[in-house]
């Protein structure tokens, strides 16, 4: 049998084509809400082509809650796309702009980023998610998702395409590449193609993209996240905090990976953690930590930390729990392991409050609430294109005005440059 090579560079010439034709913000918000009606019409579909995808996967396997869609995920996924159609056109903002002693009028004005490569694992919603938001603001997708997902990723695509069709809108707008390692490879290379390239996933998809991309990349990293209980922690709060954070959804990136506590409230630690024993969370506790928590917790579920349980993204209901002895001490160990994406305090003293927010480096930082907010919807951004771990152009929950750049306008009448 012969194999067929796939021309990848035409994928690329019919993106840089459909990007040079201007949709118009009515058209884009209407294209919108029929795409969020149509996603919940063709749901039974949806969730066959889903199911295909889930058989071939263990369900112990911590990408399969990521990979799952039911018919509730797909009504949130229709109202964020509704909600994305009715936030307001980033696009055309005058961000600044000033007269010249010259006469010259020069003007600021945001713009696309123009052609944007998105490279994920199992997560079918971001295939809606990252075409509304490059719709919205007058991008152009091209989608590389993990073969996990095929089934899923191509009946969403196939729902895109059939309301753009509707439309009169290239369907090219949204281009959904094979799910093989060579078109990664051939992404990875799209130069003078693709404007930017962004990664979901684990940190060996990210650090492989990184590593060998042409074309720029904004890093969305793993979350390795702490939630530090300090010594004025409010015992109520923080053990709901500390639930919600680890185990509201284990697979996601803003999901609790390791407590910190202070050591003169490590008496507070058997009723701090013991909710999540329902969840049946396997904790992996400090020698100090440990001793306290024995016979408070399911002993099944109770082990001693190693140094390889640090820095470690579980992606599941594991926790790993560090003993600090001064707040100096919690800092130095969320300086060590963090991924800089999403850190929590829970304290009630103002000074320790105002350090940690100063001084944790992060994308996010918490007083006093759940980890789990870090994400585009909760921060009225609409949905996310992703989470930035780093501080070039976008950080955090990338959301409509992160997918944006500018330029510059310059208005004469007739100046010339002289010496």
């Amino acid at each position: 049998m012969l194999i067929k090579e796939i021309n990848y560079t035409s994928y690329f010439e019919n993106a840089c084509t459909a990007g040079r034709k201007s949709v118009d913000a009515a058209t884009i918000n209407q294209v919108l809400t029929d795409l969020a009606t149509a996603a919940i019409k063709q749901t039974d579909h949806l969730l066959a082509e889903n199911k295909k995808d889930l058989d071939r996967m263990d369900p112990d396997d911590p990408k399969y809650d990521r990979l799952k869609l039911t018919a509730g995920d797909i009504q949130d996924i229709a109202k964020e796309i509704n909600n994305i159609a009715q936030l307001e056109n980033p696009l055309g903002h005058i961000l600044s702009e000033k007269t010249m002693p010259n006469g010259l009028h020069i003007s600021k004005i945001s713009v696309p980023l123009g052609v944007v490569g998105v490279i994920y694992e199992a997560r079918p919603n971001v295939t809606f998610d990252v075409f509304s938001l490059c719709f919205k603001t007058g991008n152009i997708c091209i989608l590389k998702g993990g073969s996990d997902a095929a089934y899923s990723n191509e009946a969403i695509i196939n729902v895109i395409h059939e309301v753009l069709a509707k439309h009169g809108i290239d369907v090219n707008a949204a281009i959904l590449l094979p799910p093989d390692r060579e078109a990664t490879d051939a992404l990875l290379n799209a130069v003078g193609y693709v404007d930017v390239l962004i990664p979901r996933g684990s940190q060996s998809l990210i650090d492989h993209v990184r590593k060998n991309s042409k074309v720029p990349v904004i890093e969305t990293g793993a979350g390795i996240v702490h939630v530090y209980f300090d010594e004025t922690g409010d015992l109520e709060k923080g053990s709901a905090i500390v639930f919600n954070s680890k185990t509201r959804r284990v697979s996601v990136c803003n999901a609790l990976d390791c407590l910190i506590i202070h050591k003169d409230r490590l008496s507070d630690l058997p009723a701090l953690v013991l909710p999540m024993a329902e969840k049946e969370v396997e904790l992996f506790a400090d020698e100090k930590a440990y001793w306290v928590l024995k016979g408070h917790y399911p002993a099944n579920l109770l082990n001693l930390a190693t140094s390889g349980h640090f820095g470690i993204e579980f992606l599941s209901m594991k926790l790993a729990i560090k003993t600090a002895d001064n707040f100096e001490g919690a800092l130095d160990h969320i300086a060590e392991y963090s991924s800089k994406h999403s850190e929590a305090i829970i304290s009630e003293n103002p000074a320790h409050i105002e350090t940690f927010l100063n001084q944790v480096d992060a994308a996010a930082v918490y007083v006093n609430a759940s980890t789990a907010f870090t994400d585009g919807a909760q921060f009225g951004l609409g949905a996310e294109i992703g989470i930035s771990t780093q501080k070039l152009h976008a950080r955090g929950p990338m959301g409509l005005e992160e997918l944006c750049s500018y330029k510059w306008i310059v208005r004469g009448d007739g100046q010339i440059r002289t010496p």
